[in-house]
């Protein structure tokens, strides 16, 4: 399953995630992460323009055996802004796939049109859109026709296999990037945060149920996103070459048949890291 995940970037660019207590990782880790990611199978990387320093760190890392997914500039900044800044991280990061970073900024119609003209002069050989579940991604997909959508999905957020869209997805011919599979950490919080506090007792009961059939919270994660045929991608980050090595080690665990629908939260707060 190692194939199937990409190592997402933002804790290089900047301090990021509910969980994390570490920080922005330094470059000099960064490195250390990429060359043990390399080196295990996984191919792909992903960050975006808003993530702090992150594409400045990576364009100074050795890059070469990924596969890049990086997004746009918020289209506020204007068509132009986000046009040139697109440019400079495929020139910066040999960017594979751009995604666009807020489904929002394709209303006004005509982002959308101006990187279909980057994709044709081969400045990126994919275009996507990053999404929400409020966003409808099956419906964008189906009106856009993108190439990838990336989207949130895990054990514990399972709204977009349950309704229908990941499956709409895959007849559709889109590439799916799954994030958030350890919902920024909360998945592993025991007990959660105050303001998370709701979630203790559904996280209490997945614990024991994972305990009785002798698997842990993070190969159960892992294990749930990465063998949905649905899902070409699960994107994780780390801060460490300690959680990646866990990571990689727990990708390695062939699971017991489990009940995953009874894994999922239903409250939408706890599953809106943004309303966090």
């Amino acid at each position: 399953m190692i194939a199937k995940l990409g190592l997402g970037t933002v804790q290089f660019g900047q301090a990021y995630g509910v969980s994390n207590r570490s920080g922005q990782v330094k470059p000099a880790q960064a490195a250390a992460i990429l060359a043990r990611s390399a080196d295990a199978g996984i191919g792909l990387l992903d960050t975006a323009a808003n993530y702090g320093e992150a594409e400045r760190v990576l364009a100074a890392l050795d890059i070469r055996p990924f596969r890049i997914v990086t997004k746009t500039i918020g289209f506020g900044q204007g068509l132009d802004a986000v046009l040139a800044r697109a440019r400079q991280s495929a020139t910066a990061l040999g960017a594979d796939t751009l995604l666009v970073h807020a489904a929002g900024d394709l209303a006004d119609g005509t982002l959308w049109p101006a990187l279909q003209r980057l994709k044709a002069e081969g400045v990126f050989a994919k275009l996507g859109i990053s999404t929400y579940v409020a966003d409808d991604p099956a419906s964008l997909a189906a009106r856009f026709k993108p190439d990838v959508i990336q989207l949130p999905f895990s054990v514990l957020d399972q709204r977009l296999l349950a309704d229908g869209t990941l499956a709409k997805l895959k007849d559709l011919g889109v590439e799916v990037h799954a994030r958030s599979l350890f919902l920024q950490g909360l998945l592993f919080l025991d007990p959660p945060p105050e303001k998370l506090k709701a979630a203790a007792a559904p996280l209490a009961r997945l614990r024991a149920a994972l305990r009785e059939a002798g698997v842990t919270p993070l190969q159960a994660a892992l294990g749930f996103v990465l063998s949905r045929q649905e899902i070409d991608i699960g994107l994780v980050g780390v801060t460490s070459l300690e959680e990646l090595d866990k990571i990689i080690a727990a990708t390695e665990i062939a699971l017991p048949a489990l009940d995953w629908p009874s894994f999922a939260l239903q409250d939408e707060h706890l599953l809106t890291p943004s309303l966090w």
